[in-house]
């Protein structure tokens, strides 16, 4: 039976109500914000939008984003350690939106604390810290969402049961995923000397020491030892969405080629170009991410041996096979990251898993953390998925 897209509307309608009906008028959810960034503390702002919620904490290792942050939620208190935040008693549930290299030690302390947690993604640095993140989860009884927002906007669930649940779509042979980027400019060499109100050395926390360095702080993305570069960050949210419409959420094997083809001579480490090739059972999966501007439009193609999906954050397109067939179309407006944080909320109640769950989560970033292994070592590796462990040589 297909599934048009009124039907879908009423069946999101009925989520939203019940979702409603278990928050209550005067129910209320007291978050905390660990990680006022930019990314972050537009997230919080979405949390605002949703009924009942009251932002009470927020923390960062650099007191001006956390005053920044208090623009929006000037009742808030400060801080600077994490963990003299869950020390406070009226929290029921924290966003994490720290650099990648602190997101498992912060999640895992937020859900011992006894709250539950939303983690921007990817939910590690490391492929080992994947599996203690998900021990943490379930061994508290704690809801970890993880940031993959296309696993709750509507766009993704309408395609995938339209396309791919329906069967339109058949057998799919292969993925191709694209994110592609502009040439980057020279990492940020101001200011010279720390800010006062900066923990340079608790922002490091478990990379190894070293001295101030702007551009590392500034531009985290742009170094492996405090992440995967485009690889985790792009990789990242559309490896994912293949795992979400396969159904299929770990690789055999992967190998993954690219480099530093715009030097820009500043001590980066992290590629400004990366292409993976990831083998599943049944199909392969190639991921891009280049350092141009004429490429082509982000998104997720599958193909299947029925027609051909595209997808992105505002836009499907399904192409049937065959000779003269028209193409299905859709567009979508708005920040699909609004439907991900409602789930979350709606699952602090209900205490379902929600849609990005943990274990998703660290599959994901497993799967893109390999391809980042693969490229610094320079060859394939076979993976167990069972075990969780690459094959010997």
């Amino acid at each position: 039976m297909s599934i048009t897209r009124r039907d879908f509307a009423r069946a999101s309608a009925v989520t939203a109500l019940s979702y409603s009906r278990i928050l209550g008028a005067n129910d209320r959810i007291a978050l905390a914000l660990i990680g006022a960034g930019e990314r972050g503390t537009y997230v919080m702002s979405l949390f605002q939008k949703e009924s009942g919620v009251e932002v009470r904490a927020i923390c960062d290792v650099y007191l001006a984003h956390v005053e920044r942050a208090k623009s929006k939620a000037p009742e808030a208190q400060s801080f600077q350690d994490h963990r003299k935040l869950l020390e406070l008693k009226d929290i029921d549930a924290v966003l994490v939106a720290t650099p990648d290299h602190w997101h498992k030690d912060v999640a895992i302390d937020v859900m011992n604390s006894g709250r539950d947690v939303y983690c921007e993604k990817p939910l590690v640095r490391r492929r080992e810290d994947g599996p203690e993140i998900v021990k943490a989860a379930r061994v508290n009884n704690k809801i970890c969402q993880v940031g993959m927002q296309q696993r709750s906007g509507t766009v993704y669930l309408e395609a995938k049961q339209r396309f791919v649940d329906s069967g339109l779509l058949g057998k799919v042979s292969h993925a191709w995923c694209v994110w592609n980027g502009g040439i980057e400019g020279p990492l940020p060499t101001e200011p010279r000397e720390k800010p006062a109100d900066l923990d340079w050395v608790r922002f490091l926390g478990p990379v190894k020491y070293r001295d101030w360095n702007p551009g590392q702080y500034l531009d985290f993305r742009a170094f492996l030892d405090f992440g995967g570069g485009k690889m985790t960050d792009f990789g990242a949210h559309w490896i994912d969405v293949v795992h979400m419409f396969t159904g299929v959420d770990a690789p055999l094997s992967v190998s993954s080629q690219g480099g530093l083809f715009h030097d820009q001579h500043d001590g980066r480490t992290a590629p400004d170009t990366i292409s993976a090739l990831f083998t599943y059972p049944g199909f392969t999966v190639h991921f891009e991410s280049l350092a141009v501007t004429s490429g082509p439009e982000y998104g997720v193609t599958l193909f299947g041996d029925k027609g051909r999906l595209y997808v992105n954050r505002n836009r499907y397109e399904f192409q049937p096979a065959g000779k003269g067939a028209q193409p299905v179309i859709a567009n979508f407006k708005g920040d699909i990251t609004q439907e991900h944080v409602h789930n979350f909320l709606e699952c602090t109640k209900s205490r379902n898993l929600p849609n990005g769950d943990v274990y998703k989560g660290h599959r994901s970033a497993q799967a893109c953390l390999l391809a980042v292994q693969a490229y610094q070592e320079n060859r394939t590796l076979h993976f167990d998925a069972a075990r969780e462990e690459v094959m010997p040589l």
